[in-house]
């Protein structure tokens, strides 16, 4: 079975403090907690590909961050020195086409790890040239937001595209780039899908018929990202698994990310739109995560929950890693740029 977790905040780890290429056991606890993802755990676990992120934090009360776009493209030059280090050492490898995609079993790839490099919160872009200069890199997925950016409301700061975002848009558009839509505030999330007809998914929201706040997806916007032919990756935070009655009471467990998968089934009528986007290095650790989940390596006790909730094999393995899997293939671009329309997404 090759896994696929969508959503990973390997370089800022780095940034403060962990060492991503240990395994978890390995790396002491922090102020984020007990760490649960290396790059050896990934492997033992059989993570074949995983979303690696860029993440720069804006300035807030509770952590210092960047207050303008060039701090923000400043904090991404030095997350990105952690993967060319990486690269150069030979332990991970941006996928940057689709056919380089068929290496994601473990033993076709050794000790490399295979990565899409995302960037969470879209700051750091302030023009043409750096999104030419970050799709070079192997820049295939933007999410627009985190909280507020220049380019569009976020979590908790709700608001629409700006006119710089919806240009960002039509840029992202030309490069083939994929739009993550989590974080998105639900105005921008609607204008994003009016302004583009490019590729969509949610790298690691959950929904908000089982947690309802607006970091969540709306069961209107998963059947939007649905209609797109895109895939949401399931959130391994016990804030955005548990009801709000239980969160803070109980532990979170493989049965609450079951239900969440169960309502994108639900919604799409099969299990081809849901896949996992744990963030279980986000800024947590490992008491904030599902309980029988100690580190990535155990990914696999995934499969056999939904093996025992009912589910078919291929479903299982849909959810598993081949949904994601079947969408990169559709919908990673390696142009260096379109010259013509927006890229239209792939048929599902």
């Amino acid at each position: 079975m090759r896994i696929v977790d969508a959503h990973l905040d390997l370089s800022y780890n780095a940034a403060m403090g962990r060492d991503p290429t240990a395994p978890a056991i390995a790396q002491p606890p922090d102020d984020m907690g007990i760490p649960t993802v290396g790059l050896p755990d990934l492997r033992a676990g059989g993570v074949g590909l995983v979303c690696a992120t860029i993440f720069c934090e804006p300035h807030s009360k509770e952590r210092p961050g960047y207050h303008n776009g060039q701090e923000a493209a400043a904090q991404a030059e030095m997350q990105w020195k952690w993967y060319e280090a990486w690269q150069a050492e030979g332990s991970l490898q941006f996928v940057k086409q689709p056919a380089e995609l068929e290496s994601t079993s473990q033993s076709a790839i050794g000790n490399r790890q295979l990565a899409i490099l995302l960037l969470e919160g879209a700051d750091p872009l302030n023009s043409s040239e750096d999104v030419a200069r970050w799709h070079q890199r192997g820049l295939r997925i933007v999410g627009l937001a985190w909280h507020r950016t220049r380019m569009a409301g976020g979590t908790g700061e709700p608001g629409p595209l700006t006119p710089e975002g919806i240009r960002l848009v039509t840029e992202l558009d030309r490069f083939g780039i994929i739009h993550d839509a989590s974080h998105l505030a639900e105005e921008s999330f609607w204008n994003l899908l009016e302004k583009s007809r490019g590729p969509v998914m949610a790298s690691h929201s959950n929904c908000r018929a089982i947690v309802p706040t607006d970091r969540q997806l709306s069961d209107d916007m998963i059947r939007a990202i649905i209609q797109r032919g895109g895939v949401i990756g399931i959130n391994f935070y016990d804030r955005f698994l548990l009801p709000p009655d239980q969160f803070g009471k109980r532990r979170a467990t493989l049965n609450d990310v079951l239900l969440h998968i169960r309502h994108i089934c639900d919604l799409a009528g099969n299990a081809r739109h849901v896949g996992l986007g744990t963030d279980m290095d986000g800024g947590l650790g490992r008491e904030q995560i599902p309980v029988e989940i100690t580190t990535s390596a155990d990914l696999h006790k995934v499969a056999d929950a939904l093996t025992g909730a009912g589910y078919p094999a291929d479903a299982v393995t849909g959810i598993m890693g081949e949904n994601w899997r079947r969408y990169f293939a559709q919908n990673l671009s390696g142009a260096v740029a379109f010259t013509s329309s927006p890229c239209t997404q792939g048929e599902d």
